[in-house]
């Protein structure tokens, strides 16, 4: 399988289609009022419009009732959904039947404990997505710029693809996918010059670092082999 690429908070038409046309997998869209990356429904609709068939499109909220996925769902057109909140077990459940659509549940990590959450989750889910926690004191939930040690998910056995996020960026990219064995990868801050606020040229160069450390996985598997 090949790394899934996912840049995460896009906002605007340029970034959009630098990930586009850089051979981004997943484009990522946040509905969610306290981030920086908060999109209104108007500006999702037309920046759904541009992804539409070029990459999977993911809506990202944190704890939303149906009435707010509904909107989202009904003006992005997502193809999937990912949960980032305290979302329960059950819970993700019931959003999956209402809304037809795979989902991914991003999970805190700062020990090896936190992995305990995961098998529930792994039942009802299409994918995981390990994070850093959040500081005690913050607002919204992620590692907000900010790597775990990814040592904690070595030798981790799942029945289900994972993407790992938290503080990414190129110059930690190849070090936590050789280390994590992720299938996927997510950045957010880790391409931008400010909160919020992507740079074209660093969602390019993000991408390229991410097929250059798949590459050398590979090459790094074959020899060992």
């Amino acid at each position: 399988m090949s790394l899934i690429v996912k840049i995460c908070g896009l906002s605007e038409l340029e970034t959009l289609e630098a990930a586009l046309e850089a051979g981004a997998d997943m484009v990522g869209f946040v509905f969610f009022p306290a981030s920086p990356r908060h999109l209104s429904l108007e500006a999702a609709r037309e920046l759904g419009r541009c992804a539409a068939g070029r990459a999977g499109k993911v809506a990202l909220t944190v704890d939303a009732d149906d009435a707010t996925i509904g909107n989202i769902v009904e003006t992005l057109r997502p193809d999937w959904l990912q949960l980032h909140g305290r979302e329960s077990v059950a819970r993700i459940r019931d959003i999956k039947q209402q809304f037809g659509l795979p989902v991914i549940k991003a999970l805190a990590v700062e020990s090896r404990d936190d992995l305990a959450a995961v098998a529930g989750y792994e039942a009802v889910v299409d994918r995981i997505l390990f994070d850093a926690r959040a500081p005690k004191d913050a607002t919204r939930p992620g590692g907000l710029g900010v790597p775990f040690d990814w040592r904690i998910l070595e030798g981790l056995v799942l029945n289900k693809p994972f993407l790992l996020s938290g503080g990414l960026n190129i110059g930690n990219l190849a070090q936590a996918v050789r280390i994590a064995h992720p299938h996927g990868v997510d950045v957010s801050s880790g391409v931008e010059r400010a909160p919020g606020v992507k740079d074209a040229n660093m969602i390019r160069a993000f991408i390229g670092a991410s097929r250059g450390a798949e590459a050398s996985l590979r090459t790094a598997v074959s020899h060992a082999g």
